[in-house]
């Protein structure tokens, strides 16, 4: 059954910081969404921030009036009400700084003990208990241009993924990748079937494959040792070979489109076989026509396929920088939603869907974002300026998708009018004060 309900801000953080929920973003007030999760109980997590910043009032006395940065967890129970949420990075009203720092790019993901696993770019975990309420594990990865500056640290993964099984799907980051300063996500990893992460061990994860593979700058200190490859941790030389990048640019007429690519998050369309996205340098002049290659990856490493049937143009995920993949694997199939439509794949790489948005029942998919595919293969997506969850229920047969769609949307509508009623938003920003709010 399709499903809507509202983002919500904690009604005490609004109040402590006396936020004008009329202010816009030229205002310096900003809400956004950074992931969202699924767990197989039906709850649905939601990792977003909120923050103010006012240039003209930079050191107010006044803690109310002061500027603010929060991340923020919402748990929801399947109807959609939320039931715990939890606040991070902005220090505790004491000085005392947060177990959680602030970071601008973080996914969620939900282990099979129900435990939430929060990772940052470019590679901090930290394990969260099911109902939010406490930090149980913190791996930190110190910012630095160099192993040398920044120090050893405690990293783990820049983004974390669940397969069936419970499998962990990696990415991890690296130093002294060819020419680039700082840590890079790089490595694609596995762990081992049956393997858990837990306060206090990490599992270890087998690399299947490096986007980068120029890593001659790399010495002893770069190397982590729950990273590995044929039986030692990985570095320098020692890595899956033939480079990401030489695999997706194998099969183009021009291979340098994938020179200083970046790698996107991968998800998994099963227990071996990975859905792995590349895509070609960001340029300032615009990128619509840009080189990306939605890979297919078993666990071995081996490039089985790719997603087909997307223009370079037509369909360019460039455009707003949609950038996100999202799985069943327990069914097989793929999704990916931009700008200019939204797709489905099954297993084997064939378009199965396709749905585009100039069409006007689907052209308020523009303003949505696709976030995350349930258990029971329901798509998760929240609209951008409206703060809302819109889940989806998937027909078995993809090629009903389109009509699915556009009866979710027009039920998306009705039920958008119910909540306003019921909370009476402002500037489409919706307040609870019933669930209880943790602080980390």
């Amino acid at each position: 059954m399709v499903h809507t309900f509202p983002l919500a801000l904690p009604a005490s953080m609004v109040e402590a910081h006396r936020v004008d929920l009329t202010a816009k973003p030229s205002d310096g007030w900003h809400v956004a969404v950074f992931d969202v999760a699924a767990a197989p109980s039906g709850d649905t997590y939601v990792l977003y921030g909120a923050r103010r910043y006012r240039p003209s009032i930079p050191s107010v006395e006044d803690p109310a009036e002061q500027n603010f940065t929060y991340g923020i967890i919402s748990r929801y129970a399947p109807d959609g009400s939320p039931s715990d949420t939890a606040l991070f990075a902005q220090p505790h009203p004491d000085g005392s700084l947060s177990a959680i720092p602030e970071a601008g790019d973080m996914t969620l993901a939900i282990l099979p003990d129900g435990t939430v696993a929060l990772s940052e770019k470019p590679g901090s975990t930290f394990l969260i208990s099911a109902d939010l309420s406490r930090v149980l594990e913190a791996w930190r990865m110190p910012f630095g241009y160099s192993i040398e500056e920044a120090g050893p640290g405690d990293p783990y993964a820049a983004s974390l993924s669940i397969t069936p099984s419970g499998r962990l799907l990696s990415v991890t980051s690296e130093y002294g990748l060819s020419n680039w300063a700082g840590a890079r996500p790089n490595i694609v990893a596995l762990s081992e079937p049956k393997t858990n992460l837990a306060p206090g061990a990490k599992a270890t994860l087998q690399a299947i494959a490096s986007l980068d593979n120029q890593a001659a700058r790399q010495t002893e200190a770069d190397l982590r040792q729950y990273v590995r490859f044929q039986e030692a941790p990985v570095g320098r030389d020692n890595r899956p070979s033939p480079s990401l990048t030489e695999l997706v640019s194998s099969s183009t007429a021009r291979p340098h489109d994938y020179r200083e690519c970046t790698l996107g998050r991968p998800v998994p369309l099963g227990d071996d076989l990975f859905v792995v996205p590349v895509f070609s340098r960001i340029y300032r002049s615009g990128n619509r026509g840009g080189a990306f290659t939605f890979a297919l990856l078993d666990d071995r490493g081996r490039m089985t396929g790719r997603l087909e049937g997307l223009d370079l143009y037509k369909d360019s995920p460039f455009t707003g920088f949609c950038f996100s993949v999202v799985a069943d694997p327990h069914r097989k199939r793929a999704f990916h939603l931009n700008r200019y439509g939204l797709y489905a794949w099954s297993s084997d790489g064939q378009l199965r869907a396709r749905m585009s948005t100039e069409e006007k029942a689907l052209k308020a998919l523009t303003h949505f974002a696709l976030m995350a595919c349930t258990p029971e293969g329901e798509l998760l997506l929240v609209h951008r300026k409206q703060n809302l969850v819109l889940r989806v229920p998937v027909p078995e047969d993809l090629r009903d998708l389109p009509s699915a769609m556009e009866t979710a949307l027009r039920t998306y509508g009705t039920q958008r009018t119910a909540l306003k009623k019921r909370f009476s938003p402002t500037g489409w920003h919706w307040v609870e004060e019933s669930a209880r709010v943790h602080r980390f």
